[in-house]
């Protein structure tokens, strides 16, 4: 006991170890969904789908252990929402990067945050962006996931004449997720702890019982659970587009930075708000000490064989269990490990079943709309083009290019420009470039 007193502060902050342990424990049934979730988003680009399952839960549960060592904070890390459709869907998808170079990305990325940490930049960058322009691209990478699970439920499909269409309700698996979808939302009204863990497990359980999942069982080997382990291809990866200065390659390394920086910073700010550990000036205590282990554990990520590795506000759950403390995040870092043993039977769950989460989880990332001024233009409209951009053009990039240009061009109309600013005129004229580059390209 004197060791955790001593490690984690638990008598200054108010809390005790069951208490503590019981914050872990709720923290990983409403993010266990992630175990189930991500290894569907990543299979689509060819990967297996069982060694995805161990990575995820191998990075989730390196990544909370390093944030609970080394941040001491109730923050859990696991494989971004939004971030892996980035990756499967865009990167691999439409710009037809094979996953292992994709992969090789990620590790990059986890790299260069490492850096950017050490030299303060990631810190500077996150002051640079207006908080507006967090808020849009938290809600657009939102409707970008549900857009997702909807078609992937079957509920929107394409059609020559509109873009999209309602699908055939009447299909068997489109009434399964919508029936799911249902459960989902019933168990999140009733407050029941893992709603989306559990709705998702009913669905495929009612999946089954009515022949609409099928799978054929493979021996549970450790071939299977590293199937994407250290697959990753570095040099592939800093050959994208022709060079180790490639625009591909940039534009790639940018989005992943830029969106872990936003998850970062909106977590952390919730989070240390709720539990407390915010100072009164605004500022997070060891805001570098969590940066590192968000880094660390997205190369562990990588080189376990999955998509960039965030904080969750999932976490809040857990603070709102009691806990204050790295314990809370260690508890949950080491139920993902345990997970680590079953996840190549993720398989089992039909995609019917992890769809409806998909829709909800996308819902609930609309909230940080409430803290944007729409009443003023400067600020509403380039947070209006990020938020629609970001799912329209199926690419956060795209998203990210539109909100910071229109920002900075309208900073400039309305002479409301601070000497601070620089960085972000800079950041959009690097968009301008980029949009010059594919246009004489295409």
């Amino acid at each position: 006991m004197s060791f955790l007193e001593r490690t984690f502060q638990l008598r200054d902050r108010g809390t005790n170890v069951q208490t503590e342990v019981l914050a872990g424990a709720t923290t990983f049934l409403t993010m266990a969904y992630i175990v189930l979730v991500n290894p569907a988003i990543l299979s689509t680009t060819g990967m297996p789908l069982a060694g995805v399952a161990a990575a995820t839960c191998l990075a989730a549960g390196i990544g909370c252990l390093l944030m609970g060592f080394l941040a001491n904070y109730p923050i859990a890390l696991a494989p971004g929402m939004g971030l892996n459709a980035y990756f499967a869907f865009t990167v691999v998808g439409a710009m037809g990067v094979p996953w292992q170079t994709a992969l090789g990305l990620v590790f990059i990325s986890g790299v260069l945050f490492i850096l950017l940490t050490v030299a303060g930049v990631r810190q500077l960058i996150v002051n640079a962006i207006p908080r507006a322009l967090f808020s849009a691209i938290a809600a657009g990478i939102g409707l970008f996931i549900a857009f997702i699970g909807l078609r992937g439920a079957g509920v929107v499909v394409d059609n020559p004449a509109t873009l999209v269409t309602l699908g055939e309700v009447k299909a068997p698996t489109t009434q399964l997720a919508l029936l799911g979808l249902a459960i989902l939302s019933v168990l999140m009204v009733l407050k029941v702890r893992g709603a989306i863990f559990i709705g998702i497990v009913a669905t495929a359980v009612l999946g089954w019982i009515l022949g609409l999942a099928t799978w054929k069982p493979e021996p549970y080997s450790l071939e299977q659970m590293t199937g994407t382990a250290l697959k990753l291809d570095i040099p592939a990866a800093l050959d994208i587009g022709g060079g180790t200065i490639g625009l591909a390659l940039l534009e790639i390394l940018f989005v992943f930075l830029f969106v872990d920086l936003f998850d970062n910073v909106g977590t952390l700010v919730a989070v240390s708000k709720k539990a407390g550990l915010m100072q009164p000036d605004g500022t997070i205590p060891r805001l570098n000490r969590i940066l590192f282990a968000d880094a660390g554990a997205t190369v562990v990520g990588s080189l376990a064989g999955t998509s960039t590795v965030v904080s969750y506000i999932e976490s809040a759950s857990g603070v709102s269990a009691g806990g204050r403390t790295g314990l809370t995040a260690i508890v949950t870092g080491l139920l993902f490990l345990a997970t680590l043993f079953v996840a190549p039977w993720a398989q089992v769950i039909p995609a019917a079943a992890t769809a409806p989460a998909l829709i909800l989880v996308g819902g609930m990332m609309m909230a940080p709309l409430t803290e944007i001024d729409w009443d003023d233009p400067v600020v509403a409209i380039p947070a209006f083009l990020t938020l629609i951009t970001i799912p329209l053009t199926f690419s956060i990039a795209n998203g990210l290019a539109f909100g910071v240009i229109a920002y900075a061009v309208l900073k400039l109309a309305s002479r409301r420009i601070a000497r601070a600013d620089w960085l972000l005129f800079a950041l959009a004229a690097l968009f301008v470039a980029r949009f010059v580059y594919m246009a004489v390209e295409g």
